[in-house]
């Protein structure tokens, strides 16, 4: 596997030579940008800009591998409101266009909510399943035609909440270009990361690594790799048990202050540990 870093470990609008410049130093050899809602990539940022952040990121010897967005807990692609569903859409839209003129082959989609503590709104649970499964089916077209995959990530969504259920719903909508973007740490909370992954098997377009506390509560869950609970050698036999061999994305929660890049150092070292596992 090779590795890469998500953006999302680093603040919004944070400066793209900069982080570039330390991802790399760092030893990364991908990363994940974020559409932000202001700053240089941003869902109205031209093509002629997305092409040339490609060409910077590949000045560091970086490939852009996936595209994320901060407006992600702003419309709910699984509401019974008609209106927020095909702005969510949208939002996925232009996600699937910017990961494409960047080079990039996966978008990671939140798929919806059915509650959670970073948007308002509650629905219910068989109208969340309906809805964002309506609107993928419809949108795995527009990811086919760009060449760029859709792939949802587990989130904190009282929603897909297990691997069962996840791999049934991918299988429903039945294309190549809608899949999984794991999230090992994410999952700790309500299951077993190796578990998800056997489940989830080839469904998994991308596998993002972070660690994470069971018995903290909140965002202070988010720890650095090897300071939670996931179990990493047993996380590692699973993903060579299903024949992964992808990008490991990690994603550390923005939490070192003083000097940010240091977590892209310190969590590339025990990357490093965990690929021998």
């Amino acid at each position: 596997m090779k590795l890469g870093v998500s953006f999302f470990s680093l603040e919004e609008n944070v400066n793209l030579d900069e982080a570039f410049e330390q991802a790399a130093k760092a030893g990364y050899t991908g990363v994940e940008l974020v559409m932000g809602r202001t700053g240089e990539l941003t869902p109205d940022t031209s093509v002629q800009k997305l092409r040339e952040i490609r060409g910077r990121a590949e000045r560091y010897g970086l490939q852009i591998i996936s595209v994320g967005a901060n407006t992600v807990w702003e419309h709910n692609l699984a509401s019974d409101d008609e209106v927020q569903r095909k702005l969510a859409s949208e939002n996925i839209k232009r996600q699937i266009d910017t990961a494409k003129e960047l080079g990039a082959d996966i978008a990671l989609v939140v798929p919806g909510w059915v509650g959670t503590p970073f948007a308002q709104g509650c629905v219910p649970y068989h109208h969340a399943y309906q809805n964002a499964q309506s609107e993928l089916m419809k949108l795995a077209s527009y990811a086919q035609s760009a060449e760029v995959s859709i792939a949802i990530e587990n989130v904190w969504n009282r929603f897909l909440l297990s691997p069962v259920e996840m791999a049934r719903f991918l299988d429903e909508i039945n294309s190549p270009y809608v899949g999984a973007y794991f999230d090992i740490g994410n999952i700790i909370y309500i299951g077993y990361p190796e578990q998800w992954i056997r489940i989830l098997g080839h469904r998994i377009k991308r596998l993002q690594f972070c660690d994470c506390r069971a018995d903290q509560a909140g965002l202070g869950m988010f720890v650095d790799i090897f300071e939670g609970d996931v179990n990493f050698p047993e996380v590692m036999r699973a993903v060579r048990d299903i024949g992964y061999d992808g990008w490991a994305v990690v994603e550390i929660f923005p939490r070192y202050r003083s000097f940010p890049y240091q977590a892209l150092i310190n969590n590339k070292l025990s990357m490093d540990t965990v690929m021998t596992l």
